[in-house]
């Protein structure tokens, strides 16, 4: 293996952690916000959950990604590697801060950035339609802003169908939503590692391969490659996401076990049809607008605004500033492994 080729797998590796890290939240905000067990044990639910994702996930996301830039053979592990990279180090500094941040828009940015600079503006796939299929950067895009959309809806719509039932519960009666909560996280965790896992597979299994594999005839991702990238997602969910988890179940809204099983619930649902449809989606701003929507069905100081904006900043600066990182990257990497 090349130097640029280790290079790329090690930022396969590297992205599948920070994946783990920013996706902390998905399967344990709502868990952690109704106080339904000890942190330890629902860190080990969301690893055990999130490594079952991962292993069973599809490719159709991993070709996705992969198929966003053609460049030249000889410089497509030096593009992903800076794509990768470009994405860790934007996500590791937000992620230290506490600020739920899409990995996934930072490797779309990342992968547009370095693909200009490797191969010009027709190396990126910029977009095009395969039937009723948007591919492409803007494909991309849209599935991943529309999803939080669609999430903060859903939960919305679904609280406030099931609030005014739950009001009319003895409090005893409320005691098996707490279990409910659990299987939603479950879900949400498993949907996670099938959407976030198949993003760093596919990198990591092209870079390993030299690009023969996941192409339009190219064959499909080996046990070891999923093994490992679910395996470092899943561990990542719980070393150093914390104050991820912190964030998002705390400082963004409070809705209640409806509104906590709720947004679990829609958020497994929307991430799960996107993993099927390979739509490689932000899952943590999935769960975040989730979280945001229920708690701001019936009054709207339930939602912390402050905390809301703050994440809005971040995510909306996130594309171009990997970007700008990933083209920078490209430069360096090219001409330090050429």
């Amino acid at each position: 293996m090349n130097a640029d080729a280790l290079l790329a797998a090690a930022g396969a590796v590297g992205l599948a952690a920070l994946l783990g890290t920013s996706d902390a939240a998905n399967a344990t905000a709502a868990l952690v916000s109704a106080r339904t067990g000890s942190y330890r044990a629902v860190a080990a639910w969301s690893v055990a959950w999130h490594l079952a994702g991962g292993l069973l996930a599809g490719t159709a996301v991993a070709r996705t990604v992969v198929g966003m830039v053609h460049v030249r053979a000889g410089l497509e592990a030096a593009t992903f590697a800076s794509a990768c990279l470009a994405s860790v180090a934007f996500t590791f500094v937000t992620t230290r801060r506490g600020v739920p941040t899409s990995a996934s828009v930072g490797l779309v940015g990342g992968l547009a950035g370095a693909g200009v600079v490797a191969g010009g503006w027709h190396a990126v796939e910029w977009g095009r339609l395969d039937g009723l299929h948007l591919l492409g950067v803007v494909g991309v895009l849209a599935g991943i802003v529309l999803a939080p959309f669609v999430g903060a809806l859903a939960s919305a719509t679904a609280t406030r169908a099931t609030r005014g039932l739950a009001y009319r519960l003895r409090r005893s009666a409320l005691r098996p939503l707490r279990c409910g909560i659990w299987l939603a996280s479950a879900g949400a965790g498993l949907a996670d590692g099938t959407n976030d896992g198949q993003k760093a597979m596919g990198i990591l299994a092209v870079a390993l391969s030299g690009g023969a594999v996941l192409g339009r005839h190219g064959g499909g991702i080996s046990w070891t490659v999923r093994l490992v990238c679910a395996g470092v997602l899943a561990v990542g969910t719980v070393v150093g996401g914390r104050r991820i988890v912190a964030t998002v179940s705390h400082g963004l809204s409070t809705s209640g076990s409806v509104g906590d099983f709720v947004a679990q619930g829609t958020s497994a649902g929307v991430i799960l049809l996107g993993a099927l449809a390979g739509m490689p989606l932000s899952t943590s701003t999935v769960v975040t607008s989730a979280m945001v929507g229920t708690g701001f069905v019936g009054r709207r100081r339930h939602v912390r605004w402050k905390g809301v904006l703050r994440v809005l900043v971040v995510w909306a600066v996130t594309l171009p500033v990997c970007a700008a990182l990933g083209a920078g990257t490209f430069g360096v990497v090219h001409l330090v492994v050429r």
